[in-house]
């Protein structure tokens, strides 16, 4: 018995040893993704998975959003700011080029600048450069962008995936053939599989460590964590598997780190259709909501409980779970108040995800507990981009938006919640030309207080960020400041 237990012990440290052997000097990566982008475009669609792919790895933008959330140079090697707080002066890097061979100059930026902000902009993020009156090349590396009024998040909001600098000739194919300026260039995509990245060897800036990078798209959350023992991934930036997480964290081949996210998890509501435009209605959907037992259930705990549109890691955010608490009496008074004593019926459209499709099936039994009886619909990914967020076809669905600081969307005319208040509108106005820290965050509170008061729509939890990897990986990021998976500091251990 004792000579079997050695043998066994011997065994797994030779394949441990086999394992580390094989990786060291490695320059490749394959990575998992839950969602595969509907294209590779990250100037014109909102779906995060686009950014996942390209963010700084094939695209950049004059500034860029770092590991920790902070805005750092990136195309602009530097950048004056005039005493009005209303022009900037950015300075190009020398000898940048896309990936084509053709040069970056400013014109370029002047470009991709008034393209995201024109009428016919498909900018998932038009709002972002709403501040800018002009955009002019001074020489062939200077740029010059003076805005309508000051903006103290401007340089943090050109750093978003929304805002990198793309060249006129290649602007209209980026979506199936991406050409940035970044330390990787796009090689090939297997639509239903896999987008495959090379390194860009004439790349401007600091070298990348990896020669290839592959993006296997896995959304079966079984399937991801077969993908990642059996080593034909490496890396899982967010694996939706949390229950899994055990496992991986008793293998000594995996590297477990949770980290957090942008991505506000919420059952968004179609403020803009009956019975949903009733306020009293939408109370007593936050009523209905056991938060913790939805962590709990699809999430193994991992997640933590919100109740507004706000991550709990900001320093303005401001604690409001409890403007609605659990308590399914008080829901079924809401619904009887409105005049649904006999209860509503409803759909609920769920994307992939697993945080979406476990999590909406508890969301709906609670639901129907208190007369609320939904129609569990599963949908696509591209058909949740068509059917809910664009022709906002739906009644419920559930959704983690992981782009930063976005309260803002509530402002927006025309926004799939379909959430109209003036007063909100005003508050966003405000923020958007106030610079001072402390003002900014004091807005930034009356709006999380505004939306949830009116239970725009059902506030859940902020989603923990599932990081798996092999143990001789090293530089992934550990949160999500950003939805990217940013592969320009990554490489194996010897």
């Amino acid at each position: 018995m004792n000579f079997r237990s050695n043998t066994i012990i011997l065994s797994a440290a030779a394949v441990l040893a086999m394992s580390a052997a094989a990786n060291a000097g490695r320059t490749d990566l394959t990575l998992g993704m839950v969602l595969e982008p509907p294209h590779l475009d990250p100037t014109a669609g909102a779906a995060a998975a686009i950014d996942e792919v390209v963010y700084a790895n094939v695209f950049e933008g004059l500034t860029r959003i770092t590991s920790n959330g902070s805005v750092a140079p990136a195309l602009a090697e530097s950048w004056s700011l005039s005493d009005d707080g209303l022009v900037y002066t950015f300075k190009l890097h020398e000898g940048v080029t896309f990936h084509d061979g053709s040069a970056l100059d400013a014109g370029d930026v002047v470009f991709s600048y008034d393209r995201a902000r024109a009428e016919e902009s498909t900018n998932a993020q038009k709002a972002l450069f709403a501040a800018i009156e002009t955009v002019e090349a001074v020489d062939d590396l200077t740029v010059e962008v003076t805005l309508k009024h000051p903006s103290g998040a401007f340089l943090y909001n050109m750093g978003w995936g929304d805002a990198v600098i793309v060249a006129r000739e290649s602007a209209d194919t980026n979506k199936e053939a991406p050409v940035g300026t970044g330390p990787f260039k796009f090689d090939s995509w297997a639509k239903g599989s896999a987008v495959k990245l090379v390194k860009n060897d004439a790349y401007w800036g600091d070298a990348v460590a990896l020669d290839k990078a592959e993006f296997r798209f896995i959304a079966d959350p079984s399937a991801g964590t077969a993908a990642l023992l059996a080593g034909d991934v490496q890396a899982f930036p967010n694996l939706p598997a949390p229950e899994a997480i055990p496992q991986f964290e008793a293998d000594p081949r995996f590297t477990v780190v949770i980290g957090s996210t942008e991505g506000e998890t919420i059952l968004s509501t179609n403020n803009g259709k009956e019975p949903w435009s009733k306020l009293e209605v939408r109370q007593a959907v936050a009523h209905a909501i056991d938060r913790q037992a939805i962590i709990d259930g699809a999430m193994f705990g991992l997640g933590t409980p919100i109740g507004s549109h706000f991550a709990p890691h900001h320093p303005a955010y401001v604690e409001l779970v409890e403007t609605y608490p659990h308590d399914p009496a008080k829901a079924k008074e809401l619904l009887a108040a409105a005049g649904y004593a006999d209860g509503i019926k409803g759909t609920l459209k769920l994307p992939p995800p697993s945080y979406a499709r476990r999590g909406g099936e508890i969301v709906a039994a609670q639901l129907r507990e208190v007369g609320i009886d939904l129609e569990i619909i599963p949908v696509e990914w591209a058909q949740w981009l068509d059917q809910v967020f664009k022709t906002k076809d739906y009644d419920l669905t559930i959704v983690s938006h992981t782009e930063p600081n976005d309260i803002g969307i509530y402002a927006r005319d025309g926004y799939y919640f379909q959430y109209d208040n003036q007063a909100f509108k005003d508050v966003i106005a405000k923020l958007d030309v106030t610079a001072d820290e402390d003002e900014r965050f004091a807005l930034m509170r009356q709006a999380q207080q505004i939306i949830a008061d009116d239970a725009v729509n059902g506030y859940m939890f902020q989603l923990a960020k599932n990081g798996i990897w092999d143990a001789k990986v090293q530089g992934l990021w550990e949160n999500s400041p950003v939805q990217a998976n940013d592969l320009t500091g990554v490489s194996w251990k010897d």
